[in-house]
């Protein structure tokens, strides 16, 4: 099972990405998506970083991966392979 320091931080971006985009994946694969970001970032707002972002964030999927980079920094967690 992949890690997020198996990506580096352009693969997760487009990962992210996936979730603007909802025309290029079924329903059952952006369930299976968002589980699994929640799975990788381990941030106590799971999907609401990408659904509902805070005011004081860009809301887009940079924004998404900045405060993912932002968290798991500052709670001593890994981050993204070089």
């Amino acid at each position: 099972m992949k890690t997020i320091s198996d990506y580096t931080e352009y693969e997760f971006l487009n990962f992210v990405r996936k979730f603007i985009d909802v025309t290029a994946t079924t329903e059952a694969e952006d369930i299976k998506n968002i589980l699994e970001f929640k799975r990788l970032t381990e941030h106590p707002d799971g999907s609401d970083l990408i659904y509902y972002p805070r005011e004081d964030r860009e809301d887009s999927p940079e924004g998404v991966v900045q405060e993912v980079k932002e968290w798991r920094t500052e709670n001593g967690k890994s981050g993204f392979k070089p």
